[in-house]
C-alpha cells in the first residue's frame, strides 16, 4: 500500500515541494526531479511513482522553486542545482540510500550534484544530450561525470539525442523504442503508449533490485 503525501522544503533558491509516494518497507529512496517543460505530472515519473514502491523503492516526485512559484521558464543550471542541493537533507531524511534521478533537465542536475551529494546511484530519463539539432554542443560530460551507477532511459527518436548518439560509458542505458523526449510513441508505431511506459517502468525496478 502507498502513501502519499507532501511537504514544503525551503532552499536558497526558493520554497521546493516533495510529493513522497512511501513504500511499506523502504530499502532505497528515489528522487526525481522534473524537465525544464513540464512538471511531475510527466508520464515517466507518475509511472515510477506508481510502479516502484510495490518494489520496496520510496518515490519522492521533486518540484523545483521555479515550478512551485508557477513561472513558466526554468532558471540556469546553477540556480536548479542549489534548489536540489537544499532539498537533499529532507530527501535523505527517511533512511534509506537515495538514488538522484529525474527528466531532462533533471537528470542533468542529478548527474552534476551525485558525487558531491553522496547519492547511492543516478537515473537519467530522457538525458538531453545537445540541443535538438545541435550534436556538437555536447553535455556527454555531465553524464560521464556522475561517478556513481546510473542507469539512461532514453526514447529511440528523442531528438535531444537518440540512444546511437551516446558515448561509451559506465553506465548503462535502456531505449523505449520509438519514443520522443517525453517518451510520447506515434500512433503507427508498433507498441502501444502503454507498452512504451512499462518499457520505463520494467527497466528501473530491474535496476534497482541490482543496487547493492
Amino acid at each position: 500500500m502507498t502513501h502519499t503525501t507532501q511537504e514544503t522544503v525551503e532552499t536558497e533558491a526558493g520554497p521546493a515541494r516533495i510529493t513522497w509516494h512511501t513504500a511499506g518497507k523502504a530499502r532505497l529512496v528515489l528522487a526525481a526531479g522534473h524537465g525544464a517543460g513540464g512538471g511531475i505530472e510527466a508520464r515517466d515519473l507518475q509511472a515510477l511513482a506508481r510502479v516502484l514502491p510495490g518494489h520496496g523503492v520510496t518515490v519522492a516526485l521533486v518540484e523545483q522553486p521555479w515550478r512551485v512559484a508557477g513561472k513558466k521558464v526554468a532558471p540556469a543550471p546553477k540556480t536548479l542545482d542549489t534548489g536540489w542541493r537544499g532539498l537533499w537533507p529532507a530527501l535523505t531524511r527517511p533512511g534509506p540510500p537515495v538514488i538522484a534521478g529525474g527528466r531532462s533537465a533533471g537528470a542533468r542536475v542529478a548527474c552534476r550534484t551525485a558525487a558531491e551529494l553522496g547519492a547511492h546511484a543516478v537515473l537519467a530519463l530522457s538525458f538531453p544530450l545537445h540541443p535538438p539539432g545541435r550534436p556538437e554542443k555536447s553535455r556527454a560530460e555531465e553524464l560521464l561525470g556522475a561517478g556513481v551507477p546510473t542507469l539512461v532511459v532514453q526514447g529511440g527518436n528523442d531528438p535531444f539525442g537518440r540512444p546511437d548518439e551516446f558515448p561509451d560509458g559506465p553506465y548503462e542505458l535502456v531505449e523505449v523504442p520509438y519514443g520522443d523526449h517525453g517518451f510520447a510513441v506515434p500512433k503507427r508505431a508498433p507498441i502501444g503508449q502503454d507498452e512504451a511506459v512499462t518499457v520505463i517502468t520494467d527497466a528501473v525496478v530491474k535496476w534497482t533490485g541490482s543496487l547493492g
